[in-house]
């Protein structure tokens, strides 16, 4: 299995599936996040160790190179908004 740069699952019935437990998911890390910035821990250290956490599980699942390849897509969808949730900067 790889990850694709865009990460859709092509397989709708997969792809609904996928999007919910995701969904869960992030509810999950959001929970994390807000717990730890009430222990008094810095959001900007709180991010880089989930995007490090994160990363490490993508190799680990995926191998360094497939990572690599949905690595590469991530600048496009930051320059267009697609982490955004508020006014862009």
């Amino acid at each position: 299995m790889s990850i694709s740069p865009d990460d859709l699952t092509l397989d709708l019935n997969l792809a609904e599936e996928s999007h919910d437990a995701r969904r869960v998911a992030y509810g999950y890390v959001e929970d994390a996040f807000v717990e730890a910035q009430q222990d008094g821990l810095d959001s900007d250290a709180l991010a880089h160790a989930a995007l490090f956490a994160a990363f490490r599980t993508l190799v680990e699942t995926y191998g360094e190179e497939a990572t690599a390849v949905f690595a590469e897509a991530l600048p496009d969808k930051l320059r267009v908004g697609a982490f955004s949730t508020g006014t862009r900067h």
